[in-house]
């Protein structure tokens, strides 16, 4: 009995009148007392709430099962960012290549460079990623996806580009090798450089007559070379006032005489290679002295060979020959 009251008098809450000069119990308003059980409810759920939540996001209630799944997600994350990584390397590689691609080797060949809009195009339209969508990694596996098949294209079209490249310089190589770029007969085997080419005395009607070729003075026998690389056409006297002669196509438009020959050293479709000896210097034809005229021919048409003496004579040498073929002598066919 005496417990129940204390009990009783324990919830019960009492307050002093000074006026009364005695203790009255504290009386609560029912309105009070329901807002505070409202308010009671609302914190225990609130506070319930947050600690249900900083459960679920801690690995207090995870299963192993679950605890295995997050940590392979973890792992598919980083080697995202790995391969995101590496991707942007390969990606600077790359540029680097085609920018030295355009600027450098095309350049130098002189090759049109490749556009942007050819190295990455074939990738607007239809929307091709559409079966990666709808994942929780969607965006970032179709960022990835993209950026590899860009990569792709554009390693392809490197690729042939470099294949082009390969093919102009075997081209550039070979034309180097076949243009006429050397005396036909050397230096020290040449009495003098005769006639040069452009208007001459013609030594037999005594005419100025326009002379295509240059006359080389030498004696009967004196080794004539290949100036490049070709393939003889002719090796035939059938050409009128030229005697004894042959013709070299050195491919790329270039071709190449050599009358009045005494005798040849090559025949009709031999290859031959700069620095071959073809023949000898003769006197036959239409020739006063033994001599070779030596012409060259571009594209169907005859230019003046002294442009192409570059690989077997010095500056003073080619000075000297300068000044002899601008002199308007006679010609010796």
């Amino acid at each position: 009995m005496n417990f129940n009251i204390k009990t009783a008098m324990a919830r019960v809450k009492y307050y002093y009148d000074p006026e009364t000069l005695s203790y009255k119990p504290v009386e609560y308003p029912r309105t009070l007392r329901i807002s505070n059980f409202f308010i009671f409810l609302i914190s225990s759920f609130l506070f319930g709430l947050f600690i249900l939540f900083g459960l679920l996001t801690t690995d207090f209630l995870n299963t192993p099962e679950e605890l295995l799944l997050k940590r392979e997600l973890k792992n598919y994350e980083f080697q995202f960012d790995l391969v995101s990584k590496r991707l942007g390397e390969i990606e600077n590689v790359i540029s680097n290549i085609e920018e030295r691609d355009n600027e450098l080797y095309r350049n130098y060949f002189e090759a049109s460079p490749v556009s942007d809009e050819q190295r990455k195009s074939g990738f607007g339209g239809v929307n091709r990623y559409k079966n990666l969508e709808g994942y929780g990694s969607s965006e970032q596996i179709i960022e990835t996806t993209k950026r590899l098949d860009i990569l792709s294209r554009r390693i392809v079209v490197q690729s042939k580009s470099l294949d082009e490249i390969r093919l102009l310089a075997e081209k550039k190589e070979e034309l180097l090798a076949s243009i006429p770029s050397i005396q036909p007969i050397r230096n020290e085997d040449l009495k003098r450089m005769a006639s040069g080419y452009g208007w001459r005395i013609d030594p037999f009607t005594k005419t100025r007559k326009r002379h295509y070729g240059m006359d080389f003075s030498a004696n009967r026998g004196t080794p004539i070379y290949a100036p490049g690389n070709g393939v003889v056409k002719r090796a035939d006297s059938r050409s009128s006032g030229y005697g004894r002669h042959i013709r070299i196509d050195h491919g790329f438009g270039y071709v190449t005489v050599y009358a009045h020959l005494n005798k040849y050293n090559v025949k009709r479709g031999q290859k031959v290679n700069r620095g071959d000896i073809i023949g000898y210097v003769g006197s036959t034809g239409r020739s006063v002295a033994p001599h070779l005229h030596y012409e060259i021919i571009k594209d169907g048409k005859k230019i003046n060979p002294l442009n192409f003496y570059i690989g077997n004579l010095t500056s003073d040498e080619y000075n000297a020959i300068l000044i002899q073929a601008s002199q308007e002598n006679l010609s010796l066919d």
